[in-house]
């Protein structure tokens, strides 16, 4: 089992991946209150050590060239944030089969059973964090994130 707060990042990136995807290739307000909850600052304005993860997570993200964004909006948010092509590619392509079989398109739809177009759009990345998240499991979350961003790179 992984440190809590690296688990925490992990969901925080799945949560400004699925934002940015959404809405891409839109430019939009990246907020952490979005992301990790509300937040109030204490009588001398700094926040949470939460909320300071998440933003730290957001600029991880930025630096490590996931997504763009034009400045800072205090520690609030990323002012017009955006996924980079990267990132696109990275979120959009193929997840390993072995993740996607573990926990990609549910049995109940048995993949042999959708057109190639809809098992296409189930094995994405993005598609596997979208469901990871939905289900709550942190480990899963973890485990998918993981593979996404240690994704081996020649594939795309």
């Amino acid at each position: 089992m992984a440190d809590i707060h690296v688990e925490e990042f992990y969901k925080d990136a799945a949560i400004a991946l699925v934002q940015l995807y959404g809405a891409f290739p839109r430019r939009i307000n990246l907020f952490v209150e979005d992301i990790a909850g509300s937040d109030e600052p204490d009588e001398f304005g700094l926040h949470s050590k939460r909320h300071m993860a998440c933003f730290g997570a957001l600029l991880w993200l930025a630096e490590e060239g996931l997504l763009r964004y034009v400045d800072t909006i205090r520690q609030e948010a990323l002012d017009q944030a955006v996924l980079t092509r990267d990132a696109f590619i990275r979120l959009s392509a193929p997840a390993p089969e072995t993740l996607t079989s573990e926990f990609g398109i549910p049995e109940e739809t048995a993949a042999g059973n959708l057109p190639p177009s809809v098992q296409e759009d189930l094995s994405t990345h993005i598609h596997l964090i979208r469901r990871a998240l939905r289900g709550g499991n942190s480990a899963r979350i973890s485990q998918i994130m993981q593979a996404t961003f240690f994704a081996d790179r020649g594939n795309y």
